[in-house]
């Protein structure tokens, strides 16, 4: 048993393991806490999406659908092998489940058949979709099966579990049949394997972009600078762009940078689009 991850200590861990994560949105605040428990953890457990896309994945991850709210994993984890995290506390993932197999992931011994569903797993586990068709025919990318692993390891690592409190989700509810195109027993080889290799080193503090002041930004201006900031807008759910984002400032940038900025708080003529530093410096546009 342990106690749930803080969102900046998840995302120190995954870093240090040699992950790629983005940060969708508000994960850090966004759950299902106010419908039941979240904690101890006892466990990762390991999902395909059935779709295909990374952006179209991610946002149906973190939002959901109708009757089933989101988030529904706290990461996703692309076909490159980037994590996304779309959820932090309490996730519609896991759904009932077997008791008898939580009891083997806590005791960390064989795991039995899974023929009943009478316990909360939301409550016990991290969730992780992975985006595949789930069909026996979509590949899965040694870049993708890579990064399954290294989340695994980190978070076991971290509670100082083992390989076996990594499980499908096939093996906790009955009738589920994901992760399709890969056992879960060699995954979990990786993961013991990996857990038995030197732990990582933490990586650097991320070194942001200085504002660079409201008369950088105007048409006419070229800068990787305004291609990173037009991703990290993408990636906070603020992108307004039909193609790129690049380096050119264009209207879209604008629009972009006003739904940020309306985002914050701001209204009106402080929602104009052109970057002022408070919301420049909470932005955090990388170098």
């Amino acid at each position: 048993m342990a106690t749930p991850l803080t969102a900046s200590k998840l995302v120190q861990i995954l870093r240090a393991e040699g992950l790629t994560v983005h940060e969708v949105r508000n994960w850090r605040t966004h759950n299902r806490n106010s419908k039941g428990a979240w904690g101890p953890l006892n466990g990762v457990m390991i999902h395909h999406t059935v779709t295909s896309g990374t952006d179209a994945s991610v946002d149906i991850c973190y939002d959901g659908y109708s009757g089933l709210p989101g988030p529904l994993c706290h990461g996703v984890i692309d076909k490159k092998g980037h994590v996304h995290l779309v959820g932090n506390g309490r996730a519609n993932h896991a759904g009932l489940g077997d008791g008898d197999v939580l009891r083997a992931v806590v005791n960390e011994t064989q795991l039995p058949s899974d023929n009943e569903a009478d316990t909360d797993g939301n409550r016990h586990f991290y969730g992780f979709e992975c985006i595949n068709l789930g069909d026996g025919k979509d590949p899965w990318p040694e870049a993708q099966k890579e990064a399954i692993e290294k989340v695994s390891a980190a978070i076991c690592r971290a509670h100082g579990w083992s390989e076996r409190s990594v499980i499908g989700h096939k093996e906790w509810q009955p009738g589920k049949i994901d992760p399709r195109g890969f056992t879960m027993d060699s995954m979990r080889t990786r993961i013991a394997n990996r857990l038995k290799g030197k732990p990582p080193t933490t990586p650097p503090k991320p070194s942001y972009v200085p504002f660079p002041g409201s008369a950088f930004f105007h048409v006419g201006q070229k800068s990787a600078v305004i291609t990173a900031m037009g991703r990290r807008l993408v990636a906070e759910g603020c992108g307004r762009y039909e193609s790129g984002p690049g380096p050119a400032w264009t209207e879209a940038d604008r629009k972009s940078y006003a739904a940020w900025q309306q985002k914050q708080g701001y209204k009106g003529k402080d929602a104009d689009g052109i970057p002022g530093k408070k919301t420049w410096d909470a932005l955090k546009v990388p170098r």
